[in-house]
């Protein structure tokens, strides 16, 4: 092996004892850690404790117990304003949340999934899963919804293998087949629907953000209950978020997304 492959496995590695950490989202001991690790207990704990040296890690000697370190914050926070389209879709996402005044979300793919990177809430708040910085699933959201359906169609097939498929409500899409025949209403129309698809009485509309070229760099959405509207009150705004999209994608395009992507294919069911 290498010098450039090994150093590529170690970070791999870190990456992944990172990963274990963050997934519990809370102080974690060591114990918990070994039992979700595949590594051997002594080959663990020396990885640890090196992320720790280098601050990667931070370790309560009171309660015994490892977090995600500050030097990962800082670093989060460089990247997140360097690179995020958060950082460009601000100024848009105000400006929609004050005329809507509903809740609001901007969000990209990550690993076939769906990460919120910003967030604008309702007047009257309302409590539900997403939260910027979170990642929840693509297949039973409408902002995942709308992204899917503008991939292209090697990148669609391998984000569809992707897919848990769990059932949330009585209402999710639970197969591939079921996604495919959506996603494909979803391209013709231009936006998707969450129907309590994820949560039950949390209902949204979705519109991707598209560059000039049709390659899809995120999407946001409107959210609502059932209690105070139903799908087509949510549709009646879809024509001010394509707006909100169409300036997000335009300022995004001179700022950091390349103009000269391909065409998007066409889905094949």
């Amino acid at each position: 092996m290498n010098k450039l492959s090994s150093a590529s496995g170690t970070v791999h590695k870190a990456m992944g004892v990172l990963d274990l950490v963050a997934a519990f989202e809370r102080p974690v001991r060591f114990n918990e850690v070994l039992e979700k690790s595949n590594f051997p207990k002594g080959t663990l704990y020396r990885m640890m404790q090196s992320l720790r040296a280098e601050g990667l890690l931070a370790y309560d000697d009171a309660r015994q117990t490892y977090s995600l370190g500050i030097r990962l914050m800082r670093l989060a926070h460089a990247a997140w304003t360097q690179f995020s389209l958060a950082t460009v879709a601000q100024p848009y996402l105000d400006q929609l949340s004050r005329s809507i005044g509903e809740t609001i979300h901007l969000a990209q793919l990550d690993n076939a999934q769906v990460l919120y990177v910003d967030k604008r809430n309702a007047e009257s708040a309302v409590e539900m899963f997403s939260q910027a910085g979170k990642v929840g699933p693509a297949y039973c959201t409408g902002v995942g919804k709308a992204m899917l359906a503008h991939l292209p169609e090697i990148e669609l097939r391998a984000a569809l293998a992707q897919q848990s498929y769990h059932r949330f409500t009585p209402k999710t899409l639970a197969s591939p087949e079921a996604l495919v025949a959506e996603l494909h209403n979803i391209r013709a129309r231009g936006f998707a629907f969450d129907d309590e698809e994820h949560e039950p009485g949390i209902i949204c509309v979705a519109v991707p953000v598209l560059t000039a070229a049709g390659r899809v760099i995120g999407a946001i959405s409107v959210t609502s209950t059932t209690n105070k509207t139903n799908l087509a009150g949510l549709e009646k705004l879809v024509p001010e978020m394509r707006q909100a999209t169409s300036e997000i994608a335009q300022t995004a395009e001179l700022w950091r997304f390349p103009a000269d992507q391909k065409p998007m294919e066409k889905l094949e069911s």
